[in-house]
Order: C-alpha cells, then structure tokens, then sequence
C-alpha cells in the first residue's frame, strides 16, 4: 500500500468517524482536513468532494465483494445472493449515513451525482455478474444485467429500512427476487 493510499484510507475513515458522529451533513471538508492536520489543498488531493468520499465508501464495499473466493459448486444465484449481501454486510456500520448519502444524490439539483449514480450502480452490477463468474454474452447477458440491476436497486432500497437482525428482510427479499429471475441468471 503506498503512502498515498495510507493517507486517503485513513482519510476517509476520520470522516466516516465524523459522519457517524455528527451525520452525513454535520462534518465540513474544512473539519475533516483540520482533523487530518491537512490544509483543504491537501485534502483536495485526495477528495475533491464531500461525493468523492461517498464513492470511496462504495468502492470499498466494491472491494470486499471482489475478495469473495468463487464456489463454482454453488449455483448461479446463490453466489449472486452472497455477493449482493457481502457488499451490503461491508456498508451495514454505515446504514444511517448511506441512507444520507443515498438522499442527498437523489435531491432534484443533484443530477450531475444522480448520473455519476448510474455508472456507480453499473460497476458495481458488472463486478457482481464478475465475481458470481456468471460468463453468458449477448442478448442474454443484457437481459440478465438489466434484472441485477433491478434486483440490486430493490436490494438497497431494502437495506436502508432493514432493521432486522443481520439484514434478514433484505437477504429473503433478494433470495426470492433471484429465485423469481428464472433462466435468466442461472
């Protein structure tokens, strides 16, 4: 891990500590750099925004789904399911303040984070198909990403309300939703 690295990591973890703290819109970049004893051109070198740090956090729910180890044994969905849930599992800590995030992207003068959204939720459906090794091309393949992508937006949406012991509303609700998915994502 380089330096650089170490410092954006160590970064983003004082501001989730802030955020947790104090909510999503209780913490200002200025605080978060003082914090790091950064001037805000230094952290600026790191986060150019307060969305850059959002994104940072679901790059690294991102990660810990890429880390998952492949039970080719498993069937199609049930890897699905896991991956689904291992990058809810990673954000769970953080359920009040992705449900902040969440709402702030989604205000009607946001549009500019709304479309960066839509390439976020894309990445993250393509490395789920990826690490479930789900290989299929074609128009199959496009059929399968457009009902992840559902399955995976009605999954969050879940998630965010779940108040149930290890997001088990959610985990049935996904369970079912990829059960009902038929050939498509088998």
């Amino acid at each position: 891990m380089t330096h650089l690295s170490t410092e954006r990591d160590a970064i983003l973890d004082t501001a989730l500590h802030l955020a947790l703290h104090r909510g999503w819109h209780g913490f200002g970049l200025r605080e978060l750099a003082e914090a790091r004893a950064l001037s805000l051109a230094e952290l600026n070198r790191h986060f150019r925004s307060r969305d850059d740090l959002a994104e940072a956090l679901f790059d690294r729910a991102d990660d810990t789904l890429l880390s998952l180890p492949l039970d080719p044994q498993e069937p199609m969905h049930e890897r699905l399911l896991t991956g689904i849930m291992v990058w809810l599992d990673y954000l769970a800590p953080y359920r009040p303040l992705v449900k902040e995030i969440l709402g702030y992207k989604l205000e009607p003068g946001h549009l500019h984070l709304q479309a960066h959204g839509v390439t976020r939720i894309s990445r993250t459906v393509q490395w789920l198909l990826e690490t479930a090794d789900w290989t299929t091309g074609g128009w199959r393949r496009t059929s399968a990403e457009l009902t992840l992508t559902g399955i995976y937006l009605t999954a969050v949406a879940s998630f965010v309300v779940d108040a149930s012991d290890n997001l088990n509303t959610t985990r049935t609700l996904v369970h079912g939703l990829l059960g009902r998915s038929g050939p498509l994502l088998q």
